[in-house]
């Protein structure tokens, strides 16, 4: 469909020159590209669509890219890439050598502040602040910030440190989500334009000079001043960290958006906007159902997402899911913990079972962890399920709160590996490197979806720390038995007997391995577990074959082939060692397959670097 107002945007400047008159229509056709652009690519919608009007009027306010806009996490940044010169880049959202889903800013000036993982903005943009304050340059720094964001610690940590320092830092929170919408109408329009106004603030300027020469009278005043403001803003708790708060405000109203912003930018200090939005805000599907449409597939726009019958095979996610309840209903100690990531983590069905035992902590991954050691330390059984790159937020409480004390905590860790269209932020590339280092912890990592379920029951079984890492998306099509069996800690397997090479696979990039070693008639060993390694395995492997190939999805620094060398070391075993897995680069996004293929890790390419590495070593 034609979009007349959104072709003559090339850059903000050209929005900035749009009568103001015509900024609704725009809104209404960038909302329109978007829901068509994102059925046809997939990516983040329903985000993306609740802040339309407020990328319109930050990008027409503010003088970007002179203007520092800094977005939090990224999902909600679709419409600030369309008006900033990346409309018909759109088409590749996500895809080998396109536009990314998140902000980056070696793809544009106008991102400002590389992101993915939450509640960096305001950290971000306060260093941007003063770093303009001490170089002289008169520009302002924007934070945009999430109410899910704003639960996590780094947010509060920022805001506490913002509220002290002399720089000039508007925080806008997109809040789509707390029950405030009441306070949003007439009235609330006009006590921001009058809080935000210059006759206000100098008033209370003007006002603060004359008391301050009677501080008690000042404490008072400013005490009133809050009591009125909280009558009608939930206000207070910003204000007590030093911002001059205004709001709420109805994010979808350009007409009240755009004068506020514009008396926000004239006033100095630490401010903070509270603005309300609604995800999927004009497409109602996503507005009944912003979860459902919050990542999606290609869909048809017209109909919706359709609930189709799908591979057949189970994810992993959903192997996690269903072992969770069914280890719950046989003991009552497990309790299960997420960081906000609920649906993503397959823990839905667990949270409508057993409410009281479930916990979303938020996005607040540090509190997740020592939370579920406080639970251990009491004989309760927690399982915390988080993604990968998630779990790296929480790195020390992980070592410090948890292994150091040797507590009984399981960790289902998933998004290990490559994650396709989210990228180089997403990209579980460095748990195995990060895990394996630490002392008391288990690291598992099961080749199939069977193998997924016995792990998970091994690990909530052993009496300390243990980690199931596994991918994102269907598995193998090995169905798992619905019994809760163990394996033995520290076993691996022959999966295929050959000679000559041995291949010890970690992990779903066995099945790769094993057609391999039919090929080079290779002997093929699932090690499954990283810690502790199967070290007479490895010895018994190393003694009867001329040369070893490791195999993992991840970065070959300091991974489990890492570990396979430093074993054979020990052991006074000089051996031709070959580790394959990721490289040491950021891995960008693109769909999974074709990136194991360029990354030379399907069974093909395995299959000529083995015979080269063979060769040369023979």
């Amino acid at each position: 469909m034609p979009y007349p107002l959104l072709e003559t945007i090339a850059d903000p400047a050209d929005l900035r020159q749009m009568p103001r008159e015509h900024l609704p229509a725009l809104a209404e056709e960038l909302r329109a590209f978007l829901l068509d652009s994102v059925a046809r690519t997939g990516g983040h919608l329903s985000s993306n669509l609740g802040t339309i009007e407020l990328t319109i009027a930050l990008h027409y306010v503010f003088n970007t890219p002179e203007d520092r806009l800094v977005w939090d996490v990224g999902h909600q940044t679709y419409a600030h890439k369309v008006l900033t010169g990346r409309r018909e880049g759109m088409t590749r959202l996500r895809m080998k050598d396109g536009v990314s889903g998140f902000p980056r800013r070696d793809e544009s000036p106008y991102d400002t502040f590389g992101v993915g993982h939450s509640s960096t903005s305001i950290s971000a943009a306060l260093g941007m602040a003063v770093a303009a304050r001490d170089k002289g340059e008169q520009r302002h720094a924007v934070a945009i910030i999430g109410d899910g964001a704003m639960s996590a610690g780094q947010a509060f940590e920022a805001l506490n440190n913002a509220g002290v320092i002399d720089a000039n830092l508007l925080v806008i929170l997109n809040d789509n989500d707390m029950s405030i919408s009441q306070p949003v109408g007439a009235l609330n329009k006009y006590l921001a334009r009058l809080l935000s106004g210059r006759t206000f603030n100098a008033a209370r300027k003007a006002g603060e000079k004359v008391l301050s020469m009677a501080p008690s009278l000042l404490e008072i005043a400013k005490r009133a001043e809050e009591h009125v403001k909280g009558m009608f803003v939930p206000g207070t708790l910003f204000e007590e960290f030093g911002f001059n708060y205004i709001g709420p405000i109805d994010g979808h109203d350009l007409d009240s958006l755009i004068p506020t912003l514009q008396n926000m930018r004239e006033l100095t200090g630490p401010r903070f906007l509270h603005v309300v939005t609604r995800k999927g805000q004009g497409y109602k599907l996503a507005e009944v159902d912003p979860v459902l449409y919050h990542g999606v597939s290609k869909f048809d726009a017209a109909n919706g997402i359709q609930s189709g019958k799908g591979s057949g095979k189970l994810s992993f996610t959903q192997v996690f899911g269903n072992w969770l309840c069914d280890m719950a209903t046989t003991d009552s100690r497990l309790v299960g913990i997420t960081p906000a990531m609920c649906e993503g983590s397959g823990m839905t069905s667990f949270a409508t079972q057993f409410p009281a035992r479930y916990h979303d902590v938020g996005i607040a991954e540090q509190h997740a962890l020592t939370f579920a050691a406080g639970l251990a330390c009491e004989g309760m059984k927690p399982v915390v399920a988080i993604y990968s790159t998630f779990l790296q937020r929480a790195y020390d409480q992980l070592i410090h709160d948890i292994a150091l004390q040797n507590l009984d905590v399981t960790f289902a860790i998933d998004r290990g590996g490559l994650v396709g269209a989210d990228g180089a932020t997403h990209q579980g590339a460095f748990d195995l490197s990060y895990l394996t280092c630490i002392p008391n912890l288990v690291v598992m990592t099961p080749a199939d979806e069977a193998e997924c379920r016995q792990m998970l029951s091994t690990a909530y079984q052993h009496p300390g720390p243990a980690a199931v890492r596994y991918p994102r998306g269907s598995g193998t099509g090995v169905s798992p038995a619905p019994t809760l069996d163990v394996i033995e800690i520290g076993k691996g397997e022959i999966a295929r007997r050959g000679h000559g090479v041995a291949i010890l696979a970690f992990g779903t990039l066995l099945a790769s391995a094993l057609e391999a070693g039919e090929a080079l008639d290779a002997t093929v060993a699932n090690m499954r577990f990283v810690k502790p390694l199967d070290v007479d395995l490895i010895r018994t492997l190393a003694n009867t074959h001329d040369k070893l190939v490791t195999l993992e999805e991840n970065a070959v620094i300091g991974g489990a082939g890492s570990e396979v060398a430093r074993t054979l070391e020990s052991l006074g075993i000089a051996k031709p060692l070959l580790r394959l897995g990721l490289p040491d680069s950021f891995i960008e996004h693109g769909e999974q397959a074709q990136m194991l293929t360029e990354l030379g890790l399907n069974a093909p390419a395995l299959i000529e670097r083995i015979k080269k590495f063979h060769s040369i070593n023979t």
